[in-house]
């Protein structure tokens, strides 16, 4: 049965063990409300496509309780990544970088894994909770709009998700920037969010 929650100190446990067992649970973030689920159980990965409507070649990106989760799931972080990190986390900026190969499968089929921290304490609470790592996306059916609410979340995703933590309006209200390296180590924008590609240049000295 789902069922939407006031998001506080008192209720992060039940997202946390509704985590545990494998259910999806929507979390709010600093950009738009996600739908979560444990990044190292493949059956759960599976739910949270299903939940979806999700293409199984589309990767689900991974959230870090800190920056230096990413060792813990990628197998390398170069320079540049770890000055952007430094810069924009937490906040609205996804890195693309090699993944490390014991992470599920239907997590990514790419060789690479997104990362980000989000800026919401209680949501990183719940992630340190689950080991550093959380498999999250937008918590909509792919191709519907961003949900800026629970109420919108529900209204894509219904019985699906265990667990929708309420903390009002999402504030970003667009998903991040998406940014990953070429071959020289340049940087590349997937997706244009919050922090252009201005600001990622100006960082990184290009």
């Amino acid at each position: 049965m789902s069922r939407i929650i006031p998001f506080n100190a008192k209720t992060v446990p039940l997202a946390y063990q509704a985590l545990r067992e494998g259910q999806l649970v929507v979390l709010p973030t600093d950009t738009v409300y996600g739908v979560a689920a444990s990044a190292h159980s493949s059956v759960a990965i599976d739910r949270l496509y299903a939940a979806k409507g999700r293409a199984e070649d589309k990767p689900i990106p991974l959230l870090l309780s800190d920056p230096d989760g990413i060792e813990h799931v990628c197998q390398e972080a170069p320079r540049a990544a770890r000055l952007l990190a430094e810069a924009f986390w937490p906040g609205p900026l996804t890195i693309v970088l090699p993944k490390l190969p014991e992470l599920p499968e239907n997590l990514t089929t790419l060789p690479t894994v997104g990362v980000r921290v989000p800026d919401h304490d209680l949501t990183r609470a719940v992630i340190r909770m689950m080991g550093g790592a959380l498999a999250v996306t937008s918590a909509n059916r792919s191709g519907g709009p961003n949900p800026l609410s629970v109420q919108q979340a529900y209204a894509q995703l219904g019985a699906a998700v265990t667990y929708y933590m309420d903390d009002g309006p999402a504030p970003g209200g667009a998903p991040s920037t998406v940014v990953g390296f070429d071959d020289a180590g340049a940087p590349v924008i997937f997706r244009q969010g919050p922090i252009t590609e201005g600001q990622i240049r100006a960082v990184l000295g290009y």
